[in-house]
């Protein structure tokens, strides 16, 4: 009997292995491997405006509609799977895409937007946002791709997600890049993991054959510290090649790092906290500035339902603008998180002469 109940048991460990040792085949074999630029449609999608003499600027991570202030995560020391129910997913849709329209942003920069995946009932959010808000043209990049996310539990499953551009003017020759950024993950967990990018649009400015060069960005969140370091780095070398042609450049996103000072008025709390790194002021190349507003915090833990009082606080979003962009102003809109754990940050800006 001993005997024959070791045989089933390792009869059983063997499937298991195998079966653990095929799925992980799976995943290398599906692996999102992008190359290092891809060029991707922007097509105009009805009459473009043309900027004036200021822009405005919306960057929001939209958390995919379905992370709102009644949801927790278990990245984040949570219970929940990151999917909440159907009807709840559709009202946090229908509440972002109202607040997009009453921003009225010229240039909106959004993050986790997903176009086929199950923990959004593979409600394409591309279309809808773009559509929706009657944008002049739209680019979006892929930055997590894969077919079957095996974490948290239950699984997540399908995800194809990315940011997505959106402007009232027409992008430059129709045309967007895709930058991709360093991956600090190595095999296996690679396979399932984000790829982050960044996603260039270009606008001309009338009377002049300079640019205004937008980048959407969303930084690495889960690693140890230096993939960010490696990702920010990269990022500054392209925003100075772009100064170097005579552009206007503005980088917007969610940097998953605080912004210098922000920690004096939304402290890290005790415990096992995920605690952001910082940027850094004197790491900006000279004459540029970050642009954010901390007077509310643009993003929230969500290890439990959201709470004012108890909820751990953070500033990851805003901006990074070149020495010849003007801010005319700058808000984080405090929505209390009700449709997502970011909330959207707007700035205006202006374009300096002679710089």
């Amino acid at each position: 009997m001993g005997k024959k109940l070791l045989k089933v048991l390792g009869i059983v460990l063997l499937v298991i292995v195998v079966a653990a040792g095929g799925f992980v085949v799976f995943l290398t074999a599906a692996e999102y491997k992008p190359a290092a630029v891809e060029y991707i449609d922007a097509p105009t999608l009805g009459e473009p405006e043309t900027p004036g003499d200021s822009v405005r600027i919306v960057t929001w991570n939209v958390g995919y509609c379905g992370l709102g202030a009644e949801e927790d995560f278990v990245m984040d020391g949570g219970s929940g799977d990151g999917r909440p129910g159907k009807e709840t997913f559709y009202a946090y849709y229908e509440g972002v895409l109202s607040e997009l329209g009453a921003l009225g942003a010229d240039i909106c920069l959004l993050q986790e937007v997903d176009a086929d995946s199950d923990r959004s009932y593979n409600f394409n959010e591309v279309e809808h946002f773009s559509e929706g808000r009657n944008a002049r043209s739209s680019a979006y990049a892929l930055n997590y791709s894969c077919p079957f996310v095996p974490f948290p539990w239950p699984p997540m499953g399908k995800v194809t997600s990315g940011i997505l551009t959106t402007s009232d003017f027409a992008v430059e020759g129709g045309t967007a890049e895709r930058i991709a950024l360093p991956c600090p993950f190595s095999w296996p967990l690679r396979t399932a993991n984000l790829k982050r990018c960044l996603l260039i649009t270009r606008y001309a400015l009338p009377g002049t054959e300079a640019e205004l060069v937008a980048v959407n960005l969303h930084l690495e969140a889960y690693d140890d510290g230096e993939g960010k370091a490696a990702q920010t780095a990269m990022l500054f070398d392209i925003l100075e090649e772009e100064y170097a042609k005579g552009n206007y450049v503005v980088a917007g996103g969610d940097f998953n790092q605080t912004f210098p000072g922000t920690l004096d008025r939304w402290p890290i709390g005790e415990g096992d906290v995920w605690a952001p790194c910082v940027l850094e002021a004197e790491s900006l190349p000279e004459g540029w500035s970050y642009v954010f507003d901390d007077s509310s915090p643009t993003c929230r833990l969500l290890d439990a339902p959201y709470d004012a009082e108890t909820t751990q606080h953070y500033v990851l979003d805003g901006f990074i603008v070149s020495p010849n962009i003007e801010v005319l102003s700058v808000e984080t809109q405090s929505l209390g998180f009700r449709y997502s754990d970011h909330n959207p940050v707007v700035m205006e800006i202006g374009f300096k002469e002679g710089t």
